[in-house]
């Protein structure tokens, strides 16, 4: 059963197909020169509007071209606009941005396939419709004029025939009106003989010019059936047979511009798909963790957090704690920050503050962890160069053994001035490398502070306070309040812990007995004052000692600050800390990263200098 009724489906299949072979085969022999032979307007019309057609859709095209282009302009425009600032580059090591950035090339490449398909469908089917319009237009016109021409030469001969046949009517009448008159003439007896002959004249002219008006009538007929038949048989169907072609070729066009508009959008498809592919990628490639290790490789200080802040008992400190506790519990009203306060909102610091500079070259101003990286960056530039330049020397140094070698290559001579720059450079590079593995080696080591508060308070003997003046004496003060610091007291950071730790170590004071370290405070930095000599106490005491006495009395604090890590005073004019330390704050930072400090030194005195502002939390009064 199953086997007849695939059978039988076999069949059906067969005969559906031989069927429509045969109407494809019908339909290939009827031609609309015998089957439309007497619908010539009506081909007219379905020719015109056929070709109206194809100028629609190459109008379409055209619209079509121009939302691609515009699509890819923007697309363009959109890539464009977001792209990642110079100021941003440094962001590109996260993944997340690295895959924001494939998307941005993926996208680009996707807008630049769709001005492949603008450009392909303008110069390609665009150009192939309007060329082909214009042609079957100008065919078609041929045609029709052709048509109009085989048209009025049947209508002429038609008009010929009739003509013709009127005349040979006419005729006829005329000779059979001339035989009946005839006729009775011959019969009335009244009549002469000469009026009989007259009348048989009469008969013979007409009967001959009816023969012919019928010869002709006859002849023009023959003409006529003639035209006629090769018209409808031959011309005609020529004519018809060619709007025909021209309107199959319109056809045959419009579906050929079809598929080539779709084998220029098929053709950019894979492209298309692989910068879908590509986007997919870049989302996939985009690593959370990956991420979180770069931020912390980035921001990471390296510092330990804070330790417990400790108890301060009110009722064992000096009056003077007392009164820096009253500036620290002033936070009721005030303005807390971290950081670079903008420089436009306070003026610039005066007098002097230009001799502070801050030493950024070996990334001092950077957290720890940071610094370290900075400096092995750098290391790693350096060695490159350092490469790249030996490399470039040997290259000299063979090229000179050649040219000794063999002297028409050339003047050996001409070399050795690009050998000795390139030993300069070497050199120099070296050096700056060595000078960057120390400052390496430096950061490396764990920081330790100078002074603390611990050794402040060690400093305190039998309730006695010890200061050390600059001339190198040590006075002891009751710790009864009264007692006011001098000029050497309050300005000199040789009262401090640092200096004392100087001292015990073996450096070398200067000949009023004041420090002379880098290191040292606002009090002896006056050494290194334009104008300033390293004189006698004198003269410090009589010119920079007071200046600085006047700037020192005349600044308030502004607030007080807690430092968030240790410091070790680098550079001239700054002080140590220690991490959790609380100082007063003399002067904000202006911009430059310092901050301008005061602590009390235990010692009836203050030591003042700057530390980085990125160290310090600071709490300003209202």
């Amino acid at each position: 059963m199953l086997a007849l009724l695939a059978s039988g489906s076999s069949r059906s299949s067969s005969n559906n197909k031989l069927a429509e072979s045969e109407n494809a085969t019908q339909n290939s022999n009827m031609s609309w020169g015998t089957e439309l032979w007497d619908q010539n307007e009506n081909l007219a019309i379905h020719t015109n509007r056929g070709i109206d057609a194809l100028d629609k859709y190459a109008n379409f095209l055209r619209d079509r071209v121009a939302i691609e282009t515009e699509y890819a302009g923007k697309l363009r425009r959109l890539v464009k606009n977001y792209q990642p600032k110079k100021k941003e580059e440094e962001d590109n090591e996260f993944t997340s941005m690295q895959a924001f950035r494939n998307l941005l090339k993926e996208v680009g490449d996707l807008a630049g396939q769709r001005e492949v398909v603008s450009e392909s469908l303008q110069m390609q089917i665009i150009a192939g419709v309007t060329l082909l319009s214009k042609t079957l237009r100008e065919e078609r016109k041929k045609c029709l004029s052709d048509g109009a021409n085989l048209q009025q030469n049947l209508t002429t001969q038609l008009s010929s025939l009739d003509r013709a046949k009127r005349n040979y009517e006419k005729a006829y009448r005329d000779s059979e009106k001339a035989v009946d008159s005839y006729k009775r003439a011959d019969m009335d007896l009244n009549l002469s003989r000469a009026e009989v002959e007259r009348y048989k004249n009469v008969m013979t002219s007409k009967i001959q010019q009816s023969d012919d008006a019928k010869n002709e009538y006859a002849n023009q007929l023959q003409k006529t059936n003639n035209l006629q038949q090769q018209h409808f048989n031959m011309l005609l169907p020529a004519v018809l047979n060619r709007l025909q072609e021209l309107d199959e070729k319109r056809t045959r066009g419009f579906r050929e511009f079809i598929v080539g508009a779709a084998d220029v959008e098929s053709s950019v498809a894979p492209i298309i798909a692989r910068c879908m592919e590509g986007i997919v990628k870049a989302g996939e490639s985009i690593n959370e963790k990956e991420d979180t290790f770069k931020v912390i490789e980035r921001y990471q200080s390296g510092f330990t957090p804070p330790r417990d802040i400790p108890f301060e008992d009110l009722s064992k400190c000096d009056p003077d704690s007392v009164q820096d506790s009253h500036y620290s519990n002033s936070t009721s009203n005030s303005l807390t920050i971290r950081g670079t306060m903008s420089a436009s909102k306070l003026k610039k610091r005066v007098g002097i503050f230009g001799i502070f500079g801050s030493n950024k070259e070996d990334f001092s101003d950077l957290p720890p962890n940071q610094r370290r990286k900075k400096l092995q960056a750098k290391i790693a530039e350096l060695q490159h160069k350092i490469a790249q330049e030996t490399n470039a020397r040997d290259g000299l140094m063979k090229m000179k053994i050649v040219y000794e070698a063999n002297s028409s290559l050339g003047n050996p001579m001409t070399v050795e001035g690009q050998l000795n720059e390139s030993e300069h450079k070497l050199e120099k590079l070296k050096v700056d490398l060595k000078k960057y593995q120390g400052f390496l080696e430096k950061a490396s080591q764990v920081p330790v502070a100078t002074s603390s508060p611990q050794a402040n308070r060690n400093q305190l003997q039998n309730g006695h306070r010890t200061s050390r003046h600059s001339n190198g004496s040590a006075d002891d003060h009751h710790d009864d309040g009264d007692d006011q610091p001098d000029d050497a007291g309050s300005l000199s950071r040789s009262d401090s812990e640092d200096n004392v730790a100087q001292i015990q170590n073996g450096h070398n004071n200067n000949n009023n007995g004041s420090s002379a370290s880098p290191e040292s405070g606002l009090g002896t930095s006056h050494t290194s004052l334009p104008g300033s000599g390293q004189g006698s106490a004198n003269e410090n005491a009589i010119g920079d000692d007071t200046y600085y006495e006047r700037e020192v009395e005349t600044l308030n604090p502004l607030g007080t600050c807690k430092a968030l890590y240790p410091f070790e005073a680098s550079s001239e004019g700054s002080i140590p800390m220690n991490e959790g330390e609380e100082l007063q704050v003399i002067e904000i930072d202006q911009g430059d990263g310092w901050t301008r400090v005061r602590r009390a030194n235990n010692t009836n005195g203050w030591d003042e200098g700057f530390v980085p502002t990125s160290y310090i939390e600071c709490t300003l009064y209202a």
